[in-house]
């Protein structure tokens, strides 16, 4: 039987240029590689703070960290008649790891449990503090990644479509110095446009509609069907792909349109929060009703992890095999690729900083911290795959799997519950996101251990300056946060299931779990049609990741993110050349623009309440 090395046994490269062998040679791995991807990522993750606190998402920054670093360093060398030496193509992939690994620290609990904490128990980390729990969450997510890499991306050939729009855009750039000018061109007008909007925005003279249509008696608005009027979105879209936008468009009509009405008519959820609150007032509280928002978190979290499980199910057999030793001359050659022990002691190492800093900081028991730890890990696994997928990481669904769990290790324990969650939600975010920056390694012939690398110094930026700009933004969360200025839906989510596991697994809303057992059922079916049907059907079988994540986002997230696919793919058909060329590029420049827009608002407004002076 003949073996193919790693990189012919890739598919999903570009066909016209094979993928180069590991490049041991060319600078990789250098300060300014490492210094530049830190202070651009540290910067991008005010970007990431601020998107998180609005609308629930983190962003992957790392075309737009490529194009400033290429940009940076060209003026630089120009200006000095070349003194200063160019940052190379494989510098540049380093720059993108730590770049977007710093981008990325928001979803370690900044958005979502470190808040959603302070306003359960009024629990505020210090500086020092938060940045030391940020990194040692990162490095859980970053440690389970470097035993992914052969299999998901060699092996299984999973996309990875950040990783291949990465790699893409760095080869153009480099070949050609006047290509780059052009896309950072192209990413700067995205930026401004972007940011037209978002001032347009920010002064109300837009705001999202739902053109008066009714939904089961109800404005369309109540069940979350609206048109958003800012691009982010719709930019995102325009990166996932038309393929996982409709089925996220189908699992959100699934949802808000079939599902929701069914349960407020039915009397098992509410329209809203206040529906709520009207209708507990008589009710006992074993009886409670949740918005129909929360009720529909747990079918859809119960689908994608499932789903997940069951396809790396199939993969299980040449993982183990990957960390056998083979024996022989082939243990011998150098492939670039993170060694056993580096894997497994950094495992060990994470697991160990994570468990004394839980039981120091939030008082956990030892053994529910390595609990947590380990379902992160495996969590970690499940987030990877659907990001290979679909370009979205589910992160706040993994980390309400860790809550349930700790509802039954730990019950009516809010800290145990959002903190140990915080691990698994960060963890998934770095493990997916350092899965991307290897693919895009590998299609360039880098040394993916020192991408690790990178990516450790990057998440340390990150949680240094996102963890300031956090306590900056936010000084009072208790009063700034679930307000219209500052909705922070993933706050709510977290603090919300928290409360109901502090009452116990009974307080599961009405329904849920038989809920949940069919999206189980239907969690293991769709994947084994996938593996067993023949290619040309596979296209057909739903795709759970992004059904499940429809159930998770507002319908208003997927109808934008469906409307950008659609322009895309309009765009790619009508002018493919332009498209190949400037599309990933001008949809990074209107998540940027729109994004350091909003932050900039932010800043100002923190600003203006500090000098007790009304905002303009």
């Amino acid at each position: 039987m003949s073996h193919k090395t790693e990189h012919e046994a890739d598919k999903t490269a570009p066909a016209a240029e094979a993928i180069p062998p590991v490049d041991f040679d060319s600078p990789q791995l250098t300060w300014k590689a490492v210094g530049t991807g830190m202070v651009l990522g540290a910067t991008l993750s005010i970007c990431n703070v601020y998107t998180g606190l609005k609308i629930g998402w983190g962003l992957n920054m790392s075309i737009t960290g490529i194009l400033l670093a290429y940009v940076l360093w060209r003026v630089l060398s120009q200006a000095t008649n070349g003194r200063i030496r160019m940052m190379n193509k494989l510098e540049n992939n380093i720059n993108q790891a730590a770049c977007s690994a710093a981008g990325a620290i928001s979803s370690a609990g900044l958005v979502s449990a470190i808040p959603a904490l302070t306003l359960l128990r009024d629990i505020t980390l210090p500086w020092w503090q938060l940045t030391l729990w940020l990194s040692t969450v990162c490095l859980v997510g970053i440690a389970v990644a470097m035993g992914l890499r052969r299999q998901m991306i060699i092996r299984d050939k999973l996309p990875f479509p950040g990783g291949i729009a990465c790699a893409e855009t760095l080869k153009e750039i480099y070949n050609t110095g006047a290509e780059a000018v052009r896309r950072v061109t192209v990413l700067l007008i995205g930026a401004v446009v972007a940011s037209a909007f978002k001032i347009a925005n920010i002064l109300k003279w837009t705001k999202a509609s739902d053109f008066g249509l009714t939904l089961n008696g109800s404005a369309a608005a109540k069940y979350t069907f609206t048109l958003d009027p800012t691009l982010l979105m719709m930019a995102v879209g325009g990166l996932v792909g038309l393929r996982s936008c409709a089925w996220l468009l189908t699992g959100s009509i699934l949802a808000y349109g079939v599902i929701a009405p069914w349960l407020v008519n039915g009397g098992m959820a509410a329209l809203d929060k206040a529906s709520a609150t009207v209708a507990n007032a008589n009710r006992p509280e074993a009886e409670h009703l949740v918005p129909y928002a929360e009720w529909l978190l747990w079918p859809g979290v119960t689908l994608m992890v499932v789903a997940s499980l069951v396809s790396f199910s199939f993969s299980m057999p040449s993982i183990l095999r990957s960390f056998r030793h083979s024996g022989g001359d082939q243990e011998k050659v150098d492939t670039g690729e993170v060694s056993r022990k580096w894997f497994f002691t950094s495992m060990i190492v994470a697991l160990v900083l994570c468990v004394i800093l839980q039981a120091w900081f939030f008082g956990i028991a030892w053994w529910a911290a390595v609990a947590a730890v380990l379902l992160s890990f495996a969590l970690a696994i499940v987030a990877s795959r659907v990001s290979g997928e679909t370009n979205v990481t589910p992160v706040g669904a993994m980390g309400k799997v860790t809550q349930l769990m700790f509802a039954v290790l730990m019950p009516k324990n809010a800290a145990a519950n959002l903190m140990s969650a915080s691990i698994t939600a960060g963890a998934a975010s770095q493990c997916a996101d350092l899965m991307h920056d290897l693919k895009c390694g590998y299609l360039l012939g880098a040394v993916a251990r020192k991408q690790v690398v990178g990516q450790i110094c990057g998440s340390v930026a990150g949680a240094v300056v996102g963890s300031a700009f956090y306590l900056i933004l936010i000084p009072d969360p208790k009063t700034m946060l679930l307000t219209p200025e500052w909705p922070a839906p993933a706050v709510a989510m977290w603090k919300a299931v928290a409360e109901v596991f502090e009452r116990g697994l009974d307080s599961l809303p009405k329904g849920a779990t038989e809920a949940m057992l069919y999206a189980a059922i239907a969690g293991v079916i769709f994947p084994i049609l996938e593996k067993l049907l023949p290619k040309k059907f596979r296209p057909f079988v739903p795709g759970c990741a992004s059904i499940g994540l429809a159930f998770v986002i507002s319908a208003t997230n997927s109808i934008s993110m469906f409307i950008g696919a659609c322009i895309a793919a309009g765009i790619t058909k009508m002018f493919p050349k332009w498209s190949e060329r400037f599309l990933v590029t001008v949809c990074a420049g209107i998540v940027a623009g729109e994004s350091l827009t909003g932050a900039g608002d932010a800043v100002r407004l923190v600003i203006a309440a500090a000098m007790k002076q009304p905002a303009p």
